[in-house]
């Protein structure tokens, strides 16, 4: 249930017989003979929900003069006038939906004003609560991330296998290019080494002239093939570093 709600209220206000309005021109209150009201009394803006109406009431008995809805603002409901800011032309009606026109005027400009911003609060308001409602009702619009047709996207990724090596990297660049890479062993074997020569001294380790020779197990080890004995070693009559085996 909606109640009705007193938006502004002005406790003295005049009221003018105007003439009939002329085609491509504006209502001006110079025409009024504003000397001689032909009504006073008090005004009250009221609310109902989303309805506004402006009613003209006597001071005393509150009866109602004149009854004036409005349904949006600027509109023909409320005209303001050409040569002053403080008259205004009201769009009145009666009960059987018969209008008429009448002018309105306040005797302190600061009257007029609160009237305009009354005005526009409230259907500033009732804009805001519509759009509320549409919102409430339809659904909003979606966004299209789809691909459209012929469109494509390009993406770099890294990937890695296993042992850590990269899929596509630079070893496979350079296999694919000719370069040297290890060579697996024949099926069925496995690899064989090749021991290395044994490296040849150099003059300064070598011993003096006359000395005993090395201590077996210092610096050259017992060699033994295998499945023999161990047996002594002979030094070398050349060097005495060489052990014969």
């Amino acid at each position: 249930m909606e109640y009705e709600s007193v938006v502004l209220v002005k406790q003295e206000v005049f009221v003018y017989k105007i003439p009939p309005r002329q085609s491509n021109r504006g209502y001006r209150a110079a025409d009024w003979n504003l000397a001689e009201p032909t009504w006073t009394g008090r005004m009250r803006l009221v609310s109902k929900g989303k309805t506004l109406a402006l009613k003209l009431e006597d001071k005393t008995s509150g009866a109602l003069f004149a009854n004036c809805p409005v349904e949006a603002y600027p509109g023909v409901a409320i005209e303001s006038v050409s040569d002053s800011s403080r008259y205004f032309v009201l769009r009145i009606q009666d009960d059987n939906g018969r209008n008429a026109f009448i002018g309105l005027g306040f005797g302190d400009r600061s009257d007029s004003f609160d009237l305009n911003v009354a005005l526009q609060d409230h259907f500033k308001w009732v804009k805001n609560e519509e759009q509320i409602e549409k919102e409430k009702v339809e659904p909003k619009q979606q966004l299209d991330l789809g691909f459209k047709e012929g469109e494509t996207i390009k993406i770099n990724m890294k990937i890695t296998k296993k042992d850590g090596s990269e899929v596509g990297g630079r070893g496979a660049g350079a296999k694919k290019a000719g370069g040297l890479g290890l060579l697996p062993p024949p099926p069925g074997g496995s690899s064989t080494r090749i021991a290395p020569p044994p490296s040849v001294p150099s003059p300064s380790h070598q011993p003096a002239a006359g000395s005993a020779a090395a201590p077996a197990g210092t610096e050259w080890g017992e060699f033994t093939s295998a499945g023999d004995k161990p047996q002594a070693t002979t030094p070398s009559k050349t060097n005495a570093n060489w052990v014969q085996f």
